[in-house]
């Protein structure tokens, strides 16, 4: 074979086994998700919130693959997600006493946090809160992937 050939040819697999990497990223949280919550059960859970806000794909660090929309419910014990997020791997609900839309912003505030827990579903949500944890001495709710430090979305309940 010629060095012409074999050059074309580890450039073109190259490019495939990129590709396929970043598909594999994309498609296996979707497939590994739990079965979403039903509206009717986050209409349930939710009627028992004490602050509502909305979760927007026009905040400054949202893109095409970083995004939320619908309403987010906060009570003393959950919170509810009746919308969707961009599929992802490893996020993480957090609770925030200032709004953030920035990675920048939830870097800077990291530290005056709390982190509520795990959400493993793009379609609805309902994420426990731990005891030791009172929503009413945040202001926002975040939805942060860990994995890649990648801001997906908030809103400010308060």
């Amino acid at each position: 074979m010629k060095i012409r050939s074999i050059a074309f040819l580890l450039v073109t697999h190259g490019v495939v086994a990129v590709a396929g990497f970043g598909a594999g990223i994309y498609l296996l949280p979707i497939l590994t998700a739990p079965p979403a919550p039903s509206a009717e059960e986050i209409r349930l859970v939710s009627s028992q919130a004490r602050y509502t806000a909305q979760f927007r794909k026009d905040l400054k660090d949202s893109d095409r693959l970083h995004w939320g929309e619908g309403t987010v419910s906060i009570g003393a014990s959950t919170i509810t997600l009746m919308g969707k997020l961009a599929p992802g791997p490893d996020y993480k609900l957090y609770l925030s006493p200032e709004f953030v839309e920035t990675e920048a912003d939830f870097n800077r505030l990291k530290p005056t946090m709390k982190r509520v827990g795990d959400v493993k579903t793009f379609e609805n949500f309902v994420v426990e809160i731990p005891p030791d944890i009172d929503p009413s001495k945040y202001a926002s709710v975040i939805v942060w992937c860990e994995a890649f430090g990648q801001f997906i979305t908030s809103a400010r309940y308060q």
